[in-house]
């Protein structure tokens, strides 16, 4: 097998995973795309990725695999599908972009490891326009060797961050979505104040954003998915609860202060319960500005 990665195998066809395997082929790798959706698998072949909706078609036929999956349950439902199809072999790596649990990472890279594969943790930023811009920021977790290897596939897809050994990417994607859905919450619970006092949100941002008030959200959130009451990130807000729970747990794990995390958390899992199941994230501002909420807790 060469050094090179030529050709991927990409599992997880979503509104993330659709551009990113467009991007991979644009970039000049040849793409077996895997999905359950038969609409996913016809834009991935429109794209020119060869689309499967089986891993096992993967079987002696990829360089390394890249997973982009809701979370580290359905990953090790996919890793174990590819384990007994054949598809890994000894030399391959396995590139986890999900957002996943750090230490079931670890653990996958352990027993990945006893068959001679490597496993790099790839999480991402930037969201559905980051994908579709190949801007994403990508934060890389994994031994040297194994991250050198996929380089390539990374860069076709955004800004690479090395951020540590492998298990490193997942616990930075967990905290950054941490501080993002905080952000995201305050800011609807300064917007609401302010508009029922009655000053124009439009006015608001602008200061915010050029004030030390100024965040992703008050910089893109509001402005593009609020304001227009399009609510279309393409993140759901589920997941994003999700990401802020592994982050929680790390902090508790390491003995870190967490009461605003674990405050953060009880919120939106509250917001979530009264919320439709495929929300996207940006509706917690909708949520927060209808509803009579208590102060605290």
């Amino acid at each position: 097998m060469s050094e090179r990665v030529e050709r991927v195998g990409f599992v997880g066809l979503g509104r993330m995973g659709l551009p990113m395997t467009a991007n991979l082929v644009r970039a000049g790798f040849a793409v077996d795309a895997v999905d359950v959706s038969p609409d996913a698998r016809a834009r991935a072949q429109a794209a020119g990725a060869s689309a499967h909706g089986d891993i096992g078609a993967l079987a002696g036929a990829v360089d390394a695999l890249v997973l982009m999956l809701p979370d580290s349950d359905v990953v090790d439902i996919v890793v174990t599908d590819a384990e007994r199809a054949g598809v890994l072999t000894e030399g391959m790596v396995v590139v986890d972009m999900s957002s996943s649990q750090p230490g079931r990472t670890q653990q996958l890279a352990t027993r990945l490891a006893a068959r001679g594969v490597g496993l790099v943790d790839a999480p991402v930023s930037g969201g559905v326009s980051g994908a579709e811009k190949a801007s994403l920021t990508i934060m890389v977790g994994g031994d040297a060797a194994h991250t050198a290897r996929v380089q390539g596939v990374l860069e076709a897809l955004g800004r690479t961050v090395p951020v540590g050994p492998v298990g490193a990417g997942h616990a930075m994607k967990a905290l950054n979505n941490l501080l993002s859905a905080t952000h995201l919450w305050i800011t609807g619970e300064a917007m609401t104040a302010g508009a029922r006092f009655g000053l124009d949100p439009a006015v608001m941002l602008d200061v915010f954003n050029n004030s030390s008030g100024r965040s992703g959200s008050t910089q893109k959130k509001w402005p593009d998915f609020v304001m227009t009451e399009a609510f279309d990130s393409g993140f759901g807000l589920r997941l994003m609860l999700k990401d802020m729970r592994i982050a929680v747990q790390l902090a508790e794990e390491v003995g870190a202060f967490h009461a605003l995390g674990r405050s953060a958390v009880d919120l939106w899992a509250r917001a979530a319960d009264g919320l439709p199941g495929l929300a996207d994230h940006t509706e917690i501002a909708r949520w927060i500005a209808k509803e009579d909420q208590p102060g605290s807790l």
